[in-house]
């Protein structure tokens, strides 16, 4: 029997599609291998959205073939798009996938027949749905794909091409089918996820899809991945605030809290509007987790730029802030600018302070739930604490509890005793 390994960078949905590629292959009777033996395909799933992000994606490529020169590598995701040739340079001999719904060509080419009776313990679908997550307690669940927004920074629409919506049926059952399997969460995820049900007929909104969602047996938890400030309007903060199942977590990026450099990024909303959406969201939902992206060092982004970004971040208090160095992009309009990029070491030395700002918001924000009641969903072991479980409660707080039982995908009630580090520590 062949054997298959899976590699994957980048966004949830990424991840969402390496599953749905891996599902079609064990399929074909192929046995994925998770040890360091080495494999007879390898499938490497790329990213795009930085230099760091290629470079990354074609260092993979090399480590499968020095693991197995012999392999055959399937290569998909976003660096296929527009940079096909910089992968057949890493890997003359590799299969590229440019159409992720057909694989058809793919099987031709490494003689697999698609069949019914899967070589895996879990049960696959007979389409290209997902029914499984593996490794993961929760299960990313892919609603939406592609941008219309064309950011002057971000290369992802011209690798994703313009939004397109699934339909809500097969949304559903996916969803059945991964409850059916043991998935307590599903994470609904997509490229720009607020246009989701935009090109619809007849369109829906997005909490459309979430109602009929929370119907479905077996799931406890619905939380929402990255979503733009444009795409939170009233309805869902409404019926966020009053549902039992959708989690109280908005990921919400800023990229910079300067009007200036937000026009230049084409983020079609000013700081003003951004910092009075949060506070809307919070009146509404009091104990909700507001998380962040921060984008540093975009072409022309002066000191007093920066400083009116950490003003916001500092106004807003999120959770958790991701913090990126901008990247340029070609074909992008950023790209094109002619304004002076600042130093090395000015860029290292605005993280550093936005780090710092991050860290305390997020410190704050935990210091308000020590003494409360939870219920945590537990995920793992905690790989650096013996005896120890790690989850999430529904509005994202990193939880630790020390338990002789085995927790893995149980949703429990705990008590937030301490903070420590990146996570607050529980009794049961």
């Amino acid at each position: 029997m062949k054997t298959v390994k899976f590699f994957t960078l980048g966004c949830k949905v990424n991840q969402y599609d390496t599953q749905s590629i891996r599902e079609q292959l064990l399929r074909c009777g192929l046995r994925e291998l998770t040890t360091r033996a080495p494999a007879d395909i390898y499938v490497v799933n790329t990213c795009t959205v930085t230099h760091r992000s290629d470079a990354g994606s074609l260092y993979l490529i090399r480590k499968v073939l020095r693991e197995n020169p012999k392999a055959k590598v399937i290569v998909a995701g976003c660096l296929t798009k527009l940079d096909s040739d910089k992968i057949r340079k890493t890997s003359p001999g590799c299969l590229i996938i440019k159409d992720k719904e057909n694989l058809s060509p793919i099987f031709k080419k490494l003689k697999l027949t698609l069949h019914s009776s899967p070589s895996s313990r879990h049960s696959l679908p007979k389409t290209r749905f997902i029914s499984h997550f593996r490794g993961r307690t929760r299960a990313f669940l892919k609603i939406q794909d592609g941008c219309d927004n064309f950011c002057s920074y971000c290369k992802v629409p011209l690798v994703r091409g313009g939004s397109a919506s699934r339909k809500i049926e097969d949304i559903i059952s996916e969803a059945r089918e991964l409850a059916q399997n043991g998935f307590k969460e599903i994470v609904l995820c997509g490229i720009c996820l607020g246009s989701f049900g935009k090109g619809l007929r007849p369109v829906a909104h997005l909490v459309d899809l979430i109602k009929q969602l929370e119907k479905i047996e077996g799931i406890l938890r619905i939380r929402l991945s990255s979503i733009e400030a444009a795409d939170v309007d009233s309805r869902l903060i409404k019926y966020m605030s009053a549902s039992k199942k959708l989690c109280r977590h908005l990921h919400i990026p800023i990229q910079s809290g300067d009007d200036e450099i937000l026009k230049k990024m084409n983020r079609r909303y000013t700081r003003q509007e951004y910092s009075r959406l949060i506070g809307k969201i919070k009146k509404s939902i009091p104990d909700i987790a507001i998380t962040t992206d921060v984008l540093v060092g975009f072409p022309g982004e002066k000191e007093s730029n920066f400083r009116n970004t950490l003003r916001l971040v500092k106004k807003i208090q999120p959770e958790k802030t991701h913090i990126f160095p901008y990247s340029s992009r070609q074909g992008t309009l950023a790209a094109k600018f002619s304004d002076a990029r600042i130093s090395d070491a000015q860029l290292k030395k605005r993280i550093t302070a936005l780090k710092l700002m991050a860290d305390s918001c997020g410190l704050a924000y935990k210091k308000k739930f020590l003494g409360q009641a939870r219920e945590v969903l537990f995920e793992a072991r905690n790989k650096d604490k013996f005896g120890w479980w790690q989850g999430f409660t529904g509005n994202y707080l990193k939880v630790r509890l020390k338990s002789e039982q085995k927790l893995k995908n149980c949703l429990l009630p705990v008590r937030l005793i301490k903070i420590d580090a990146d996570y607050l520590i529980a009794s049961s």
